[in-house]
């Protein structure tokens, strides 16, 4: 089975975490895609703008009616409010998969370019391939600026319209090995989201229906709640 982690605040999950989620399962040939709220991400100290436990709710309510997205508490809140690492979720995950599963790490481009700030970050890209959501216009020295201290040079290995492979030099530790789904244009803000329903003008048409009626039941984002 082919399975992809997707990790993510998901404050709130939109329709672009799903168009990304459905081109990497079409192009990449995936089984099955974990859609994984994250307890507490290192990289953003002001936390998530919402519970735990509603990021989860709506991620099920935006993943409804696609039988190969699963969400996953594989990225759940630590004991004492400690930082979600992504290494060692990747790394519990393969511990608990079968010996013929693959594992892969699915993350946008704005994700991907924090890469060198990550932890471990070159022990994470030897783990198992990352599946890179790209934006028009990105170029190999794109995803080259982005390689934490370790990993050598990228090369393009493999070339298609809906998918580009790239791979770093195997060294000991292991071969890099990147795919890219270009020109994924699903240029959609949780923070844009947000802040219109903090206005009082909730986005049209970038979340799915089922996340709308949530945040309006539970005045999710609104400004009384800032």
């Amino acid at each position: 089975m082919r399975i992809a982690f997707f990790g993510g605040s998901f404050d709130p999950p939109h329709c672009g975490h799903l168009v990304i989620a459905d081109a990497a399962m079409t192009r990449l040939r995936l089984d099955r895609v974990l859609f994984a709220p994250v307890g507490r991400q290192p990289l953003k100290g002001d936390g998530a703008a919402t519970s735990f436990e509603d990021r989860c709710r709506m991620v099920e309510l935006a993943i409804a009616g696609h039988p190969a997205f699963q969400l996953s508490l594989a990225d759940a809140p630590q004991p004492g409010g400690q930082p979600n690492y992504t290494i060692h979720t990747l790394q519990r995950l393969q511990a608990q998969l079968a010996a013929s599963d693959e594992l892969f790490c699915l993350l946008g481009a704005d994700s991907f370019l924090t890469m060198r700030q990550w932890y471990r970050a070159a022990q994470l890209l030897r783990l198992c391939p990352l599946i890179v959501a790209a934006r028009p216009g990105w170029s190999l020295a794109d995803l080259s600026i982005a390689m934490p201290p370790g990993v050598g040079p990228l090369t393009r290995v493999n070339s298609s319209r809906v998918c580009e492979e790239f791979q770093a030099p195997a060294e000991p530790a292991g071969r890099v090995t990147l795919y890219v789904l270009p020109d994924m244009d699903a240029d959609v803000s949780a923070t844009t989201i947000r802040a219109a329903f903090a206005g009082g003008s909730p986005a049209q048409g970038v979340l799915p229906p089922g996340v709308v009626d949530y945040i309006a039941t539970h005045q999710l984002y609104s400004a009384s709640r800032a």
